[in-house]
């Protein structure tokens, strides 16, 4: 399966510039209520992953500030612990299965390493929940398996 089919796009995903500051990932973080975000540089490549505990540990270890003094403090400054590990518009939904494993969502990038969006953790078990469905519909046997699905409410 095409990930393109689960792709939410760029321009409907929250995401930060690497010339953005603390304050304006720590307000886009909490505005769209994100633990993590992608991060982008002026190309619109993939950078990395900006997450809460990157922001908590930034702020803790190397400044004593408020909000203010955010506002003068670029992002890149923040050492982050990992970053998401993004894939290629060509790859499928087993790639990012295994992916999605250790992260909320999966960036994509395009032939040129551009970002292009996201396909979230969500929209994945969605895919194989569905497969599973059909594919329990197809042999007749479905009752169980069909009754687990529809609790899970995907």
């Amino acid at each position: 399966m095409n990930v393109l089919f689960y792709l939410t796009p760029k321009c409907d995903c929250a995401y930060i510039e690497d010339d953005d500051t603390l304050r304006q990932a720590l307000e886009k973080m909490e505005n769209r209520r994100y633990s993590a975000i992608p991060m982008l540089n002026e190309e619109g490549r993939y950078v990395g992953t900006i997450t809460e505990g990157d922001l908590l540990w930034g702020i803790k270890n190397k400044y004593h500030l408020d909000l203010r003094e955010a506002e003068h403090i670029p992002i890149t400054e923040i050492d982050r612990r990992r970053d998401y590990v993004p894939v290629s518009v060509r790859s499928d939904m087993e790639d990012l299965s295994r992916i999605a494993l250790n992260q909320n969502f999966v960036p994509v990038l395009d032939d040129e390493g551009k970002f292009i969006g996201i396909v979230t953790r969500k929209d994945i078990m969605k895919y194989f929940v569905d497969t599973l469905q059909r594919a329990a519909s197809s042999i007749g046997s479905d009752q169980p398996v069909l009754q687990e699905i529809r609790k899970l409410d995907l």
